[in-house]
């Protein structure tokens, strides 16, 4: 289960785990931002920037899900049921009714939680974590 403090040993804010299964795995690397995974989790990885977990991606081959029970393939109508008033924006990438859905809460500088939702109506990806990062649409950018 993820959570707006982490997932398993990997926390926002802080450095990945010294000896953990997270670690870098030939995605973005870089001095300022590199990405790392687990075995232990598929289809997740994290951004870290500063040496700290910026974010947390939940993706497709992912089935780990937030303790209200949404994950990846769940639908934009249980996302609102449980977050209401979440900010809407049109999807980067995607043409309408795909768009992003951001915490109220996201620019207090604290973790917050964004979901994306695909043409098809469903959850796509899931972000946890501190912005700008959170916003991110293409890994460290």
């Amino acid at each position: 289960m993820i959570g707006l403090e982490g997932l398993g040993d990997l926390r926002i804010g802080q450095a990945p785990p010294a000896g953990g299964s997270w670690a870098e795995r030939g995605a973005q690397t870089s001095g300022a931002c590199r990405t790392v995974s687990s075995p232990r989790y598929p289809g997740v990885y994290a951004i870290v920037s500063g040496g700290k977990v910026q974010r947390i991606t939940v993706g497709q081959r992912s089935d780990v899900k937030l303790a209200e029970g949404l994950g990846v393939g769940a639908t934009e109508r249980d996302v609102k049921k449980w977050f209401g008033g979440f900010r809407e924006e049109p999807h980067k990438y995607e043409k309408a009714p795909a768009k992003y859905l951001t915490a109220p809460n996201a620019a207090s500088g604290g973790p917050a939680v964004r979901f994306e939702i695909g043409r098809d109506g469903k959850v796509s990806l899931i972000h946890i974590g501190l912005m700008p990062v959170l916003a991110y649409v293409e890994g460290c950018s």
